[in-house]
C-alpha cells in the first residue's frame, strides 16, 4: 500500500514522508496537485496527504474528490471549528494544523487505512443487465460489442449504484453520497464529469446514451429497456 504526498516545502516532504512510512506506507511525493490528479488512473494511491497551506483548501478537496474517494488528509494553516466542519463536509477525512503531533498522526493514518480496508468489493455480486456485465472482483465492465474496460474506483461505484437501482431515477445528491461518501459544494459538476467518463466506457455513442440517462434537474437512471 502506498501514499501520495503533495507538498511544496522540502521540510514538509521529509516530515510527512516519515509519518506515512511509520504507518506502514510507501510514499510517492509530488509538488503539483492538479498534475498528480491528471495521472491518477496510472497509479492510484491508497491515501492522499495534502500539505499546501497557502492554497485554498476547498479547491484542493474538490480536485481530489473529482477523481477518487480514498482517505484524504489535509493540512491547513489555521484550524477553527467552522473551517473544520466545512472541510469535513466537503470530503476531507482528517484535517490537521501545521502544528501537529507526529506520533498522533501516525496513529490517525493507521486508523484511516484500517477503516478504508473494510470495503470488500470482492464480496459484491457480478451484475449482468441488458448486455452489460459489471465484475466487482476485477472492477471491469464488459459491454456487447466493446472491449473489456477497467473502471476507476469512482466509475465502479457510480455504475454499481445505478445498476442495483436500475430503471429508477437516482437524484444527484444521492449519487454524491453513495459514490463519494460526502455532501458538499460542486456536487453536480462532480457527477456530470464522472458520468461523462463512464459513458465513454460503456456507451456505443456517448452523445446518445442508451444505458446511463440524464433526468434533467433531478439526476440519472440506468435504463434496461433499450428498445
Amino acid at each position: 500500500m502506498y501514499a501520495l504526498l503533495i507538498a511544496q516545502d522540502a521540510d514538509d516532504v521529509a516530515i510527512f514522508s516519515m509519518v506515512l512510512q511509520r504507518a506502514g506506507l510507501a510514499v510517492t511525493a509530488a509538488k503539483d496537485l492538479n498534475r498528480a490528479m491528471q495521472t491518477w488512473s496510472e497509479r492510484p494511491a491508497d491515501i492522499i496527504l495534502l500539505s499546501l497551506p497557502d492554497q485554498l483548501p476547498l479547491e484542493q478537496i474538490n480536485c481530489v474528490r473529482a477523481e477518487t474517494q480514498v482517505p484524504l488528509i489535509l493540512v491547513v494553516n489555521q484550524l477553527d471549528e467552522r473551517l473544520l466542519g466545512d472541510l469535513l463536509r466537503a470530503g476531507a477525512d482528517l484535517v490537521i494544523g501545521t502544528a501537529f503531533s507526529a506520533k498522533l498522526l501516525i496513529a490517525q493514518v493507521t486508523a484511516l487505512m484500517r477503516r478504508a480496508g473494510t470495503v470488500p468489493t470482492f464480496s459484491l455480486p457480478t451484475l449482468k443487465v441488458t448486455g452489460l456485465t459489471l465484475d466487482p472482483t476485477t472492477r471491469t465492465v464488459e459491454v456487447d460489442g466493446k472491449p473489456l474496460q477497467r473502471l476507476t474506483h469512482l466509475e465502479f461505484r457510480l455504475l454499481y449504484t445505478l445498476m442495483i437501482n436500475r430503471d429508477q431515477v437516482i437524484p444527484t445528491e444521492t449519487l454524491v453520497e453513495r459514490v463519494w461518501g460526502y455532501t458538499g459544494q460542486g456536487d453536480r459538476d462532480l457527477v456530470r464529469g464522472l458520468v461523462s467518463r463512464l459513458r465513454g466506457k460503456v456507451e456505443t455513442d456517448p452523445r446518445q446514451p442508451q444505458y446511463i440517462l440524464t433526468v434533467s434537474g433531478v439526476g440519472y437512471s440506468f435504463q434496461t429497456d433499450k428498445t
